[in-house]
């Protein structure tokens, strides 16, 4: 039986995210650049205040650089004082150089 336009799926016609990923090279480099984003994360968190911890977010990871999320211009601004030790931490863990952009989350662009 065929669905008609606008049907929602049925249990058999869907694939369960991990099998969608596997089949699809580009969801696989999706899914790679999101884990490292979060690696990236972990990483730096050692060296951020613990007030900050909750107020950090990782986020796009792409060939021009990595953003960090802050969770209001307050943090963001703490976040762009401390760009120097966040990229001497990420290098020190041996991840290659990218740029180091904050965004407040729900702002369009504050960049450091």
């Amino acid at each position: 039986m065929s669905r008609h336009p606008g049907q929602a799926p049925r249990a058999r016609d869907t694939l369960a995210i991990g099998d969608a990923m596997l089949a699809s090279p580009a969801l696989q480099h999706l899914g790679a650049r999101l884990r490292e984003s979060r690696q990236r994360l972990a990483d730096i968190a050692a060296v951020l205040p613990p007030p900050l911890h909750e107020q950090v977010r990782s986020g796009t990871l792409d060939d021009q650089g990595w953003t960090l999320l802050a969770a209001n211009a307050a943090v963001a601004a703490k976040l762009r004082n401390l760009l120097p030790l966040l990229e001497e931490r990420l290098r020190d863990r041996g991840w290659p150089e990218r740029a180091l952009r904050v965004r407040t989350r729900g702002d369009t662009a504050v960049q450091g």
